[in-house]
């Protein structure tokens, strides 16, 4: 014989209640009454022939039987909702996040082509400035992210690499004329930082050697790397740039390169998303695409130091 469930309704509405450990907070959850939550829960452990709640003075306590279902409830009831996101997934516009200075010197490109090329699909970008990358799947609007960081990210996200960031000095080619560039020329130059704790000309000095000639900490300070490249394409100074970012502005002679070593930064660049249902097929493809449109750092003749 087939067991007779019980109504999903009241499943639900005792799920909610043992959630919050309360009636009154489920009612406002569900937008139902507390009489409403009280009945349906009534209904429930009618139909299973067992108390689920028990009174403790004010307060309201599950029951062991009603600790069991609630543990099984709320796994059930994700994989319905997971289910659900994944259709709609299917049907809508994918929501990605990323990065403003990414955003604007490959990512809007890269996706305008992606578009062209497969015109089923639509991406919802927004692009936000983060002083440190990040994403929050369960309370922000978002199917997916692109995040700069070391790759630790949680176990219930599935990543994938796009490229790695390598830190190299850029200025305009009026800065760059002069003396030859020397640790001793950088110690007089005009630095300018894209973040304000400085870090990547830190790192940048550290690693060629001359953190101890160069005074890091001085100079014109930016909220993002975008602002930093620009002011130092504007002749204001010598930024520290992402190579893969300032790649396009050195080919076309708009950037110059006073050095040619470039420092791995340790950070790269991750794709991320959810690794809860299935993955969307736009965001396969989408994903696909952008490793096969990844910025080329080949062709600028820098030395590359891990």
């Amino acid at each position: 014989m087939t067991l007779r469930m019980p109504p999903l309704y009241a499943l639900r509405a005792f799920e909610v209640a043992a959630r919050f450990g309360s009636f009154t907070q489920a009612a406002e959850s569900l937008c139902i009454t507390q009489s409403a939550v009280s009945r349906h829960v009534k209904t429930l452990e009618e139909s299973l022939g067992c108390p689920l709640f028990e009174r403790r003075g004010s307060r309201l306590a599950l029951t062991d039987t009603g600790r069991l279902l609630a543990q099984e409830l709320k796994v059930g009831f994700r994989t319905i909702e997971n289910a659900c996101i994944a259709i709609n997934r299917q049907q809508d516009a994918l929501r990605l996040k990323a990065p403003s200075t990414l955003t604007m010197r490959w990512l809007l490109g890269a996706l305008e082509s992606f578009q062209l090329d497969h015109p089923q699909d639509r991406v919802q970008l927004t692009s936000a400035w983060m002083d440190l990358d990040s994403v929050d799947f369960h309370n922000e609007p978002f199917d997916c992210a692109i995040l700069l960081g070391h790759g630790g990210f949680p176990a219930d996200w599935n990543r994938v690499k796009l490229f790695d960031e390598w830190l190299v000095p850029v200025c305009s080619p009026e800065f760059q004329r002069g003396s030859p560039w020397t640790a001793a020329r950088l110690a007089d130059a005009a630095l300018i930082h894209p973040s304000r704790d400085c870090r990547d000309w830190r790192r940048w000095l550290q690693r060629v050697g001359w953190v101890e000639s160069v005074n890091w900490q001085q100079g014109k300070l930016f909220d993002t790397l975008e602002l930093g490249i620009s002011a130092a394409a504007q002749g204001h100074g010598i930024s520290i740039g992402d190579l893969a970012l300032v790649s396009a502005e050195l080919r076309k002679g708009s950037l110059m390169l006073p050095f040619d070593q470039a420092v791995r930064s340790g950070d790269s660049y991750y794709l991320v998303w959810p690794a809860a249902g299935e993955t969307p097929p736009t965001l396969s493809r989408m994903k696909d695409y952008l490793l096969q449109h990844l910025p080329d750092i080949g062709s600028c003749g820098v030395r590359l130091l891990d």
